[in-house]
């Protein structure tokens, strides 16, 4: 009895460590906790000494005559047994329309009704990549910092105050510098707007103490796991309020059977100043929480959606209307709510798109637009292909609504990270691309491709007047010819070769009616009547 007592406490204590360090749930719907109760079946059965010492010395012991005198271990090979069962069972095969109907998706709205033209002001330019370079500068600015802490790579996009801003928190530079700083804490988070590329460093009055970084108690993680201990979370993101104040947001995950259908049932906010928590139902977050789906999720579900929605063998043998989303996907901002987007293209393999969708990440409203166009990255190569002289990759495009017309936006950038051009891609005819040197800023290049652009715009959408030439001249700007005019008021024109035929054989003093759209420094003219 006392022998087995001993067993029972160190198993507890190796226990106890292993979820110190591990931090597996303790939910049964997860594999990480059922991983766990084997190591402890494991553990007492080895403190135990499974067979006499003498058969252990002389190596006489053997899988069968262990198990004859420890039928306990039977309960290892039958965990496995049950789990597989019921993961089989649960699988698609047999709920196929339950796989389809994890995430609810709106086809009947229309992209240019629903999706706002695009304001450029509020047009997140910079991805990920350009992000972490101009937020690493920042740090590397600030001497006092540089040497103790990191900057984490997390850069989630939110909309903060009207602006679409990218913001991660510093970490701790290694083990010594949680040390040394742990008292005070992680002393900042670094802003980079998606719009401008401002950056900036965001000193706090009060340091975070529960940080990714952190080590034992402090470390982020460990927190989260004695606070919560029977929850699974998700993918964890690091946001602000509407004053600046910082949280991280941690999905919590429910899971059918083990670890299938995964969805998240709640959120915890968690300040990592105070370290104080609250979890609540997703229909209750605060509006200014911006993650609360991660993006894997969405992408999963909405690829069940498209296999399964026919059912199961249909998406072995018929694949009658079988889609997925296509690889990659971005983020856009609209009506103060971060939404992800990615195309729906066929099963088969091809470079065209059926439509996209669109995911509230907050509330998880998915709208699918059925518009028929170019697959991402048959946009992205041309646009690359527009510039290949100069060895510039393209960013993920973003899917803008330009005058009534869903558009393709892509950043181009040079070896070192750097945004150097700004291509607009025909959604419709992925050939049709018009690069801007970034320089001449987003508007430029806007008018640059309405310009190029040949009986795209309806008479309705277009004001008109009539002009006498002054003066008119041409020029080739980056492979496209355009002309510059000066009317008799002096008002300066711009309009693109591809607008009319006409264009060269026009002289001072002609009179021409024209049609136009925008209107800044310079008018780019989209119809010449």
């Amino acid at each position: 009895m006392k022998s087995k007592i001993i067993s029972i406490v160190i198993t507890l204590v190796f226990g106890f460590v292993y979820f110190y360090i591990a931090l597996p749930a303790l939910n049964i719907h997860t594999n990480e906790f059922w991983f766990f109760i084997v190591l402890l079946i494991l553990c007492y059965l080895l403190i135990t000494n499974i067979s006499s010492t003498k058969e252990v010395v002389t190596g006489k012991i053997t899988l069968a005559r262990a198990v004859k005198k420890n039928k306990v271990l039977l309960i290892i090979p039958t965990i496995f047994v049950l789990i597989a069962i019921l993961d089989f069972f649960g699988s698609p095969i047999f709920n196929a329309k339950k796989y389809a109907s994890r995430i609810t998706i709106d086809e009947a709205n229309s992209f240019t009704e629903d999706v706002e033209k695009v304001d450029f002001s509020k047009l997140p330019l910079l991805d990920k990549d350009s992000s972490q370079q101009l937020g690493d500068r920042v740090m590397g600015q600030m001497s006092d910092l540089v040497s103790q802490f990191n900057v984490s790579n997390l850069y989630t996009q939110i909309n903060y105050n009207g602006k679409i801003v990218r913001v991660t928190p510093l970490d701790y530079a290694d083990f010594i510098k949680w040390i040394t700083n742990r008292k005070e804490g992680v002393k900042g988070y670094i802003t980079v707007n998606s719009t401008s590329g401002e950056s900036n460093l965001v000193r706090l009055d009060k340091g975070m103490k529960y940080v990714e970084s952190g080590y034992f108690n402090d470390n982020l993680y460990r927190k989260l796991r004695f606070d919560y201990p029977f929850d699974s979370f998700g993918r964890i993101s690091f946001e602000i309020d509407e004053e600046g104040h910082p949280y991280w947001i941690i999905p919590v995950i429910k899971y059918r059977l083990i670890e299938l259908r995964r969805e998240v049932s709640d959120i915890i906010i968690l300040d990592p100043i105070t370290g104080e928590s609250s979890k609540r139902k997703v229909s209750e977050v605060p509006s200014w929480v911006d993650m609360v789906y991660p993006a894997d999720l969405i992408i999963e579900e909405v690829d069940d959606w498209g296999t399964y929605n026919k059912g199961y063998f249909n998406s072995i043998f018929g694949q009658k209307n079988v889609v997925n989303t296509t690889e990659g996907y971005n983020y856009l901002a609209y009506n103060d709510d971060i939404y992800l987007y990615t195309g729906i293209t066929s099963i088969v393999a091809d470079e065209s798109n059926l439509g996209f969708i669109l995911t509230n990440m907050r509330t998880k409203e998915t709208t699918f637009y059925k518009v028929p166009g170019a697959e991402e990255y048959s946009a992205m190569a041309s646009a690359e292909g527009a510039v290949q002289h100069l060895g510039y990759t393209s960013t993920f495009p973003l899917l803008i609504n330009l005058n009534n017309k869903p558009t393709y936006l892509v950043s181009l950038k040079d070896a070192a990270g750097l945004v150097k051009m700004y291509a607009f891609v025909d959604v419709t005819d992925y050939q049709r691309v018009v690069v801007t040197d970034s320089s001449k800023g987003i508007l430029e290049a806007a008018h640059n491709y309405l310009g190029d652009k040949k009986h795209t715009l309806s008479n309705e959408e277009l004001n008109t007047k009539d002009i006498t030439i002054k003066r008119i001249s041409s020029a080739i700007i980056e492979g496209n010819t355009y002309y510059y005019i000066i009317d008799s008021n002096n008002k300066k024109y711009k309009v693109s070769i591809n607008v009319s035929d006409d264009l060269p054989f026009l002289v001072s003093g002609n009179k021409i009616r024209i049609g136009y759209a925008l209107n800044e420094n310079i008018t780019i003219i989209n119809k010449i009547y």
